[in-house]
């Protein structure tokens, strides 16, 4: 093992087998790490979302104890219409398969495009956020080094998340555990220690609605109500999460799906609505400098039976754990982001790189991508929330707008089929409107304060999707006529068993991909061009294991199945020729890593060999279609050659469709 091996495996930990039951057992969540990994973006936003909307309401804080229990209902409501979205597509995908499977694939692509967009600002802002509440305990002096802080602190996400979405969350659940079981104490105690004012306050909310009404108009009243309820829309963006990763939940998925939505739901209720209240009951005041949860949370201590300094070290302690609260939600991004990157990829719409796993079993493509995005929305803001605070959560209500709207439709086609369909359209278009209501208070608060930035970013996003998807889709049309022209039908007995090779004789190595026409177009060529010469025909595949394919046992058995049927396909065919073969294959994350990886042991094997790969020609090569597709045959070519063996890339033009088939000879 050289040193980068050794450094790269210090780094990111040892390669896991995906056909291994224990590699699943090792990367699944159950439903409490699930809680923790996914629910921490929506339980975050308690650190900012309340005091928002709080604040909005200005004078008029009477109206706040109604934003209480609106924000809790909320997250009951969305929360149990998106459990809809885990039954109905439990091999993840969220919001973007709701959207493209229930509406169509253009509203997939717009709900996608919102999702990437938004968790880079995820990552962004809780990042920004927590550095702040961090640096808000040092010197002055010390603020010099914050944009550096954030660098590093995404960075570090960067490689934790690399190793593996559970080793991310164990390392962060203590912080995540610390902030919920300090929250609790200070709410119950907080609430309990004015429960005799309950009464009143309750009282005296309506007698100060109705004055309010009658001095200014219930038009007015709602107005504020809706302003400060949009404010704090924050608080919900970390339902979408939990769908998007259904597939990386422990079986059975949906039950561990509607336990972990549960978990989120309720958690975030009561600490969202909970700190509302205690707003409301200790009669918080802004102060400079501080946040309106550091004030409330002050006067808390400071009513325990201790002394002021305890009181002081241990509100520094609650403070540092929401500021590690919002490094766990920014860890949210890196499991959401790379997530919808791969759905979208499975579709076509972004490079299909996105789609690969690494030897850890995570889409490592996705996870650079979305931590270099965050660093350079960092970099371009200086890490100022308040900019970051308008660029954020209008994608996401976008989202679920587009999601709960295809369950609405999905639920209206099942009513003749269903007979719960009612309760679920019901439950349905009940979170549509909703989220509806908020996205369009959203727009016409933020669009104009820089809100138009993230409308224009995600527009650019479909953009330059809609032109990779067209790219794609004119590559499989090119793809079906190579295989309808090279391919073989067979004519032979595909059940004929492999003539035995010779290890001393001159061996073709013909490395099969995807596409059978163009492994048989590389071995016809070989045939044709050194008529006579190699006696072995070995064949060698890659299976890819992408996203999509580690969804489930059963996709990985098709995987396998698919892989054996297509060298049985050409082996068959050889042996119906009395040509001698053998076959190697291998699975992985990685194809060009494991195709390395399994070359040598066929070189033991076969000393004399030279090896054989097609390669798609485009007239028009670009620096775009270079990058949309995988290089592997120029990649193995330079290695080999480098080792000293040999090997022939065989160009695969595509035939013109109106052009009759090129003449080759079947041996």
């Amino acid at each position: 093992m050289s040193v980068l091996q050794g450094l790269r495996r210090l780094i990111l930990g040892r390669k896991l087998d995906p056909f291994d039951p224990k590699t699943r057992q090792h990367i699944v969540l159950i439903a409490f790490l699930a809680w923790i990994g996914l629910g921490a973006d929506g339980l975050s936003s308690s650190c900012y979302g309340p005091e928002e909307a709080f604040l909005a309401l200005g004078e008029h804080r009477h109206i706040a104890l109604y934003l209480a229990g609106a924000t809790a209902l909320t997250v009951f409501i969305i929360s149990l219409a998106y459990n809809q979205v885990i039954e109905l597509f439990p091999s993840g995908g969220g919001g973007y398969k709701a959207a493209t499977q229930l509406i169509g694939k253009h509203a997939g692509l717009v709900s996608g495009s919102a999702l990437i967009v938004d968790y880079v600002l995820t990552i962004a802002i809780s990042v920004a956020s927590g550095a702040d509440a961090l640096f808000s305990l040092l010197s002055p002096q010390a603020q010099a080094y914050k944009l550096g802080a954030e660098i590093g602190l995404i960075v570090m996400l960067i490689v934790l998340n690399l190793r593996g979405m559970k080793e991310s969350i164990a390392v962060l659940a203590p912080i995540f555990l610390g902030f919920f079981i300090t929250h609790v104490f200070l709410i119950v105690y907080g609430i309990n220690f004015h429960a005799e004012a309950l009464d009143d306050m309750v009282a005296a909310t309506w007698s100060e609605t109705v004055q309010l009404t009658r001095e200014s108009g219930w038009m007015f009243a709602v107005a504020l109500f809706l302003r400060a309820y949009s404010v704090g829309a924050g608080t919900y963006t970390g339902i979408e999460a939990v769908s998007n990763n259904i597939n990386m939940l422990a079986e059975p998925r949906v039950r561990t799906g509607h336990w972990t939505m549960f978990y989120m739901a309720l958690s975030l209720a009561f600490t969202a609505g909970g700190i509302i209240l205690l707003y409301l009951l200790w009669n918080a005041e802004p102060v400079a400098g501080q946040t309106l949860n550091a004030v409330t949370f002050r006067a808390i201590l400071e009513s325990l039976p201790w002394d002021a300094e305890t009181a002081r070290v241990v509100l520094i302690v609650v403070l540092a754990l929401e500021a590690g609260l919002l490094l766990v939600a920014a860890n949210t991004g890196f499991l959401g982001g790379p997530s919808v990157l791969a759905s979208m990829a499975a579709d076509h719409w972004v490079p299909r790189q996105f789609r690969q796993l690494s030897s850890r079993m995570v889409t490592q493509n996705g996870v650079l991508v979305m931590g270099i995005a965050a660093l350079a929305i960092l970099l371009l803001t200086r890490g100022k929330v308040g900019l970051l605070v308008v660029l954020y959560s209008i994608n996401v209500f976008l989202t679920f707008s587009l999601s709960l709207f295809g369950l609405c439709r999905h639920w209206w086609e099942q009513r003749l089929y269903r007979l719960d369909w009612k309760a679920k359209f019901a439950m349905a278009s009940l979170g549509f409107v909703v989220c509806v209501a908020i996205l369009l208070v959203i727009l016409a608060e933020k669009l104009m304060l820089g809100g138009w930035v993230t409308v224009l970013i995600t527009s650019g996003v479909v953009g330059f999707c809609l032109l990779i998807h067209r790219h794609y889709e004119h590559i499989r049309q090119l793809m079906l006529r190579v295989d309808q022209v090279y391919a073989v039908k067979p004519d032979w007995d595909e059940d004929t068993p492999p003539l035995p090779a010779d290890p001393a004789a001159e061996t073709a190595v013909i490395l099969v991909g995807n596409s059978r026409g163009a492994g048989m177009h590389a071995l016809r060529w070989v045939l044709d061009t050194f008529p006579g010469r190699f006696h072995n025909f070995v064949f060698v595949s890659v299976g890819e294991v992408d996203k999509e394919a580690f969804n489930s046992e059963r996709t990985l058995k098709s995987l396998r199945a698919r892989i054996e049927n297509s060298l049985n396909y050409f082996t068959s065919y050889c042996a119906s020729r009395g040509l001698a073969t053998k076959t190697y294959q291998a699975y992985g994350g990685d194809p060009l890593g494991e195709l390395l990886g399994i070359l040598p042991r066929v070189f033991a094997d076969f000393p004399n060999a030279t090896v054989f790969a097609s390669k798609l020609v485009f007239g028009d090569e670009t620096l775009l279609t270079r990058w949309l597709h995988n290089q592997m045959p120029l990649a193995v070519q330079q290695r080999l050659e480098a080792d000293g063996h040999r090997m022939h890339i065989v160009p695969l033009a595509v035939p013109d469709p109106v052009a009759p088939p090129p003449r080759v000879s079947i041996r």
